[in-house]
């Protein structure tokens, strides 16, 4: 299968009610925005969406959220998303929390064609145990929780069973891009894009620049994971938190 060069509203118009969607990005740092935008626009409902988080109040997958299209979202923390925080604790959406790094690890393993493996992290908490809050009731208690998981040692040390994350679709963005799909990020906005991008049955993959190759030494998402591919034409770059000092 190829990598088909297409605009932001037809890579995400088949996507469904009820999809599962991986989504790259930290923040709003190395995020599909437009992607994003566009799949607001085309009104698919009843999501799960995977992300290290669910972007910050007003932009990025913060703007789903807003609109209620959310019915899931597996993450490694909430963040400072006020909207995300009371959807959560109103028992509007149902929340999968999961470590930062076995949650990066279940999506790279997802598309590397394993199923599960074991992780020292998490061992000895509700993580294994079982308990972590899955869903709210709308009086702030507690509705559903997780299920002990699956624990093992080896060499003295117990390790969790962590299944791996496959999604239907993947949004992911990068800095640069060929017509093959191949994918360059740049620095940090690498983060979740690389194994989101492995675990979309069909990645949708936005691109800052479309270059005619790219040294193979520099691709760190191959071409064979990308199914689409469209050229961002928003002109500014949000950052969530600018930080600065009198010179």
């Amino acid at each position: 299968m190829g990598t088909d060069l297409t605009t932001g509203d037809a890579a995400i118009a088949d996507i469904p009610d009820g999809a599962t969607i991986a989504v790259g990005g930290f923040g709003i740092c190395g995020t599909p925005f437009e992607l994003i935008d566009a799949l607001l626009d085309q009104g698919a409902r009843d999501l799960h969406v995977i992300a290290n988080n669910c972007g910050v109040d007003g932009q990025a997958l913060g703007r789903l959220l807003a609109a209620g299209r959310l019915r899931k979202v597996t993450c490694s923390f909430i963040g400072q998303n006020k909207e995300f925080a009371r959807q959560v604790l109103a028992g509007e959406i149902e929340i999968d929390l999961t470590p930062q790094g076995t949650l990066a690890e279940r999506l790279r393993a997802g598309g590397a064609g394993i199923a599960a493996f074991y992780t020292p992290t998490g061992a000895g908490t509700q993580v294994s145990e079982g308990g972590l809050p899955l869903r709210y009731a709308p009086d702030g208690s507690v509705a559903e929780v997780s299920e002990p998981k699956e624990t093992r040692d080896f060499d003295g040390r117990p390790h969790v069973l962590e299944r791996a994350l496959r999604a239907d679709f993947a949004l992911v963005q990068a800095h640069q891009a060929d017509r093959a799909g191949n994918l360059r990020y740049r620095l940090t906005a690498r983060n979740f894009n690389p194994p989101a991008a492995m675990a979309g049955a069909v990645t949708i993959a936005e691109t800052e620049n479309l270059v005619d190759g790219l040294d193979p030494d520099q691709v760190h998402t191959p071409g064979i994971f990308v199914q689409r591919l469209t050229v961002a034409q928003r002109p500014d770059k949000p950052v969530e938190k600018i930080t600065t000092r009198e010179a």
